[in-house]
């Protein structure tokens, strides 16, 4: 069942002409402003973010300067996501939750593998800042544990070479 909208404005600022989006896991939907009342284990797939060009240079910023996320100030109204049937309703019986541990897997593999790779040529600025998103979500939810210094280069510590 659809839920959200597919022509989304920025989740920043909510200007209508978007210029990039990204894709974080279901249960970043508890960082975001406004997000506690959408049950985020309902969410199939992803939540798609978008930003106006003004505001995705802030985030590449934060991201990939700062490696940290801007999902703290995004509205959750301006946010893109499906949900499931409402099964409840429809048969009055109870479905288990959603398990998102594959999806956050999945998404924390591409990551670790985009920052891997941050100087292959194919990898665009949006794939090293949204990977920076995903993984620096997940760590604050307590999903996936933070690297130690010497376990991961973050996209700044390349900067350093």
């Amino acid at each position: 069942m659809y839920a959200g909208l597919k022509n989304t404005p920025c989740c920043l600022c909510g200007r209508d002409d978007t210029h990039t989006r990204i894709a974080v896991p279901p249960r970043a939907l508890d960082l975001i402003e406004n997000g506690g009342p959408i049950a985020w284990r309902d969410v199939v797939g992803t939540v798609t973010l978008r930003f106006c060009a003004d505001d995705w240079g802030l985030v590449s910023d934060l991201a990939i300067d700062m490696d940290a996320h801007p999902l703290s100030r995004c509205n959750a109204a301006h946010v893109s996501l499906d949900l499931r049937e409402d099964h409840e309703a429809l048969l009055s019986a109870t479905k288990a939750e959603t398990d998102q541990t594959e999806l956050e897997a999945r998404l924390a593999r591409e990551a670790e593998a985009t920052l891997d790779a941050v100087d292959d040529p194919y990898n665009e600025e949006r794939d090293v800042v949204e990977a920076v998103v995903v993984l620096r979500t997940l760590e604050e939810l307590g999903v996936r544990e933070v690297p130690s210094a010497g376990d991961a280069a973050s996209p700044s510590a390349a900067d350093d070479d």
